[in-house]
């Protein structure tokens, strides 16, 4: 449930944003995937110290 929450916020954010043309097409997808994989972290199904750590 929550990843569709995250994604439906950042369409909602980058809508209010930015109305017509395809800066706001852009901002609405980016704000969107951004959405998406927040909810995904919330949720437990992305490890973000994962993706942040460096390896060596």
């Amino acid at each position: 449930m929550w990843p569709v929450v995250g994604l439906a916020f950042g369409s909602v954010l980058g809508l209010a944003g930015a109305f017509g043309g395809f800066g706001a097409f852009a901002l609405v997808l980016v704000l969107g995937v951004i959405g998406f994989l927040a909810g995904r972290a919330f949720e437990g199904e992305i490890d973000l110290a994962e993706l942040f750590t460096r390896r060596g």
